[in-house]
């Protein structure tokens, strides 16, 4: 990766820190870890739900440095892991820890980053190649219906709600993530595209998941509460950023 200039102006290596949320993934995480710590990143936070399995052993074992996040919710796992990223970090990388996102794309994420040219960077599972079964018609949808909600209310190019994605850490903190559940990635394209944030998305396809069953797309009633999930924060969300640019 390409360096990156500090508050002081010095150049150094960019910091970065990989945050991958998990529940009962010990048949994936140990190659997912393992894989991201081969693209050159400087730290992978494992953020386990509870896990019931080996999942946290395996983890730690591939190189991850494991935390356990109690309460149930996907947003209040990423914000732990957010929470316990070092405290130097430039540039914070997000994945899930079954297998499905391509971690060899993590330099793709990164370095349009440390090159200045933007601050976001979201991978599209839509775009790019795709193993068959990768993706449930429920996510497609979804990608389909959250994308064009961005574009019609924010004019954002986004095609996906990928979970995949890279930002600058200072531009997250100054996000003011809230949600606790399955909208935080909607939440965030939808705070980097009222605030104007120089964003990018790139194309890296899906992988089927190594093991076990999704959360969401696998489970039916799972999928449903997640979609509720996703569409609340959609209509919370877009009034509260307008009420707050008034």
């Amino acid at each position: 990766m390409n360096e990156v200039t500090n508050e002081i102006g010095a150049r150094r290596h960019p910091v970065v820190s990989a945050v991958i949320p998990c529940l009962d993934e010990e048949i994936a995480i140990g190659q997912v870890v393992t894989a991201v710590l081969a693209q050159n990143v400087s730290e992978v936070v494992v953020v386990d739900g509870g896990s019931r399995d080996r999942t946290t052993e395996r983890a730690e074992a591939a190189g991850a440095r494991v935390i356990v996040e109690p309460r149930a919710g996907y947003g209040r796992a990423i914000q732990a892991g957010i929470a316990k990223a070092r405290d130097d970090a430039d540039i914070v990388v997000f994945l899930d820890g079954d297998g499905s996102d391509p971690a060899e794309f993590i330099p793709d994420l990164v370095s349009p980053i440390v090159a200045g040219q933007t601050v976001f960077v979201l991978g599209s599972r839509v775009r790019g190649p795709r193993e068959p079964g990768s993706l449930a018609p429920q996510q497609l949808f979804a990608a389909y219906v959250g994308g064009l909600l961005l574009r019609l209310v924010y004019g954002a190019n986004f095609t996906d709600l990928s979970p995949f994605r890279a930002i600058r850490r200072d531009e997250l903190i100054h996000l003011g993530m809230k949600e606790e559940t399955y909208g935080w990635n909607l939440e965030m394209l939808m705070r980097v595209a009222a605030a104007r944030l120089p964003a990018l998305e790139i194309a890296v396809g899906q992988r089927r998941r190594i093991g076990g069953v999704s959360k969401v797309s696998g489970n039916l009633i799972t999928g449903v509460k997640a979609a509720w999930s996703i569409s609340a924060t959609f209509v919370r969300l877009a009034f509260e950023l307008r009420t707050q640019q008034r």
